[in-house]
C-alpha cells in the first residue's frame, strides 16, 4: 500500500529547475525574436538554437524539463500534419528511389567521416564509426558507454552536426533562391475550438500508441501521423495559430541549443577540429547524392537537401515547417535514416570496431 501511495505521490520540481527551465525559454525566445525581427531564414528555430547554446557555453546550466519537450514534439507534429494534402500524398511514388539512394549516402558519410577521424585526428575505429554515425543520438550513446568509446568527443561531433545544420540550412536555401528568408505563414485559417480538441487528442493518443511499441520520436511522428490523418481525409480544416507554432519552433530550438550544457569548453575545444572535419566529409558526400537525386528526379531541391541533411529527425522537420517545406517526405527519409543507423550501426561497430577484449582491457 506504501508503494503504491509513494508511486502516485507528484514531487514539485525544484525553484532550481523551474528557474533554469524559465531562463532558458527567455533567452530562446528572446534570441528567435532578434532572428525574426532582422528577417532572417529559419529565425525563430536558429535564433532560439543559437542564443541558447551561447550561453550554455558560457557556464549557464540551461535545460527543458520531459513534459516541456514532449509538449513541443507535439505541437511541432500537429503543425507539420496541417501542412498535408492529396497533392503532397501524390509525391509518395517517388520515395523507394530517393530512400534507397539516401541508405547509400547514409553509409557512405557513416564510413567517410569515421576514415577522416581515425587518420587525421587519431580516433579508434569504434568511436569514430559512432561519432560518423548521422542521428540516433541516443542509440548511438548507449553503444558508446558499452563499447569504452570516446563518449565526450561521439558528443561534441554529433552535436556539433546538428547545430551548424539547423543554422546554416536556412541560410544556404535562402542564398540558393530556393526558400524564402521570410518565415511563410503555413496555414490561412485557424482551426475552430472543436478541431483544435480533436486534434490535440488525436495526437496525443497516436503519440502514446508508438511510444508503447517504442516507435522513434513517438511525441513528433505520432502527432504529425493524427494531423495528417484528419487533415488529408478533410475532417478538420485550419491548424494552430501562428503564435503555438512559433513556440514549438523556439522549443525545438532551445532544446538544441542546451545540449551545450553538458559540455565544458575545455572538451568542446579539444574536439572542435575534428567535428568541423567530420562535418566537412559528411556534408560533402550527402551534396553528391543531393545533385544525384535533383537530376534524375522531379523533387524539389530544397526538399531534397533537407531530406539528406544528416541531421537530427526534429531539428531538420521543424526546419521543413518554418521553410514550407514537403514535411512528409522529409519525414520519411529521416525516419528511415533511422531505421538504417538503428538496425546497422551496432553491426558495422562489431564488424569495424574494436574487438570488445580491447574494450575490457
Amino acid at each position: 500500500m506504501k508503494q503504491i501511495t509513494a508511486s502516485l505521490t507528484f514531487e514539485w520540481p525544484s525553484r532550481a529547475s523551474i528557474l533554469s527551465t524559465v531562463e532558458t525559454l527567455v533567452i530562446g525566445t528572446a534570441g528567435g525574436l532578434v532572428f525574426l525581427v532582422a528577417n532572417l531564414p529559419g529565425g525563430l528555430i536558429s535564433g532560439s538554437m543559437i542564443a541558447v547554446g551561447i550561453a550554455a557555453i558560457a557556464g549557464r546550466h540551461l535545460t527543458l524539463p520531459p513534459i516541456l519537450t514532449q509538449t513541443v514534439l507535439v505541437l511541432l507534429g500537429i503543425s507539420l500534419g496541417s501542412v498535408v494534402s492529396r497533392h503532397l500524398l501524390q509525391q509518395v511514388g517517388a520515395y523507394p528511389v530517393t530512400i534507397g539512394l539516401l541508405a547509400l549516402a547514409t553509409f557512405c558519410s557513416t564510413f567517410g567521416s569515421s576514415y577522416y577521424l581515425q587518420r587525421i585526428h587519431g580516433w579508434d575505429r569504434t568511436s569514430a564509426f559512432l561519432a560518423g554515425s548521422p542521428g540516433a543520438l541516443s542509440q548511438i550513446t548507449i553503444l558508446a558507454v558499452e563499447r569504452g568509446a570516446d563518449l565526450p568527443g561521439i558528443a561534441v561531433v554529433q552535436t556539433m552536426r546538428v547545430i551548424i545544420l539547423t543554422a546554416a540550412l536556412p541560410m544556404v536555401l535562402a542564398i540558393a533562391g530556393v526558400a524564402s528568408s521570410a518565415a511563410p505563414s503555413l496555414t490561412t485559417t485557424i482551426a475552430s475550438p472543436l478541431d483544435l480538441l480533436e486534434l490535440a487528442a488525436a495526437s496525443l493518443a497516436a503519440a502514446l500508441v508508438l511510444r508503447l511499441i517504442r516507435f522513434p520520436a513517438s511525441w513528433m511522428f505520432g502527432a504529425m501521423i493524427a494531423s495528417s490523418v484528419l487533415h488529408g481525409a478533410g475532417w478538420v480544416e485550419g491548424g494552430l495559430p501562428d503564435w503555438v507554432r512559433g513556440v514549438a519552433l523556439v522549443g525545438i530550438g532551445a532544446l538544441i541549443g542546451s545540449r551545450f550544457a553538458r559540455m565544458r569548453i575545455k572538451t568542446l575545444a579539444g574536439h572542435l577540429s575534428a567535428a568541423l572535419g567530420s562535418f566537412a566529409v559528411a556534408i560533402a558526400v550527402s551534396t553528391i547524392f543531393v545533385g544525384i537525386v535533383a537530376l534524375t528526379t522531379q523533387v524539389k531541391f530544397s526538399d531534397v537537401v533537407v531530406a539528406f541533411a544528416p541531421g537530427a529527425m526534429d531539428a531538420m522537420l521543424a526546419l521543413a515547417l518554418t521553410l514550407h517545406i514537403d514535411p512528409i517526405f522529409v519525414g520519411a527519409h529521416h525516419l528511415s535514416r533511422f531505421v538504417f543507423v538503428t538496425i546497422a550501426t551496432p553491426g558495422i561497430v562489431h564488424l569495424f570496431g574494436r574487438t570488445q577484449d580491447d574494450v575490457d582491457d
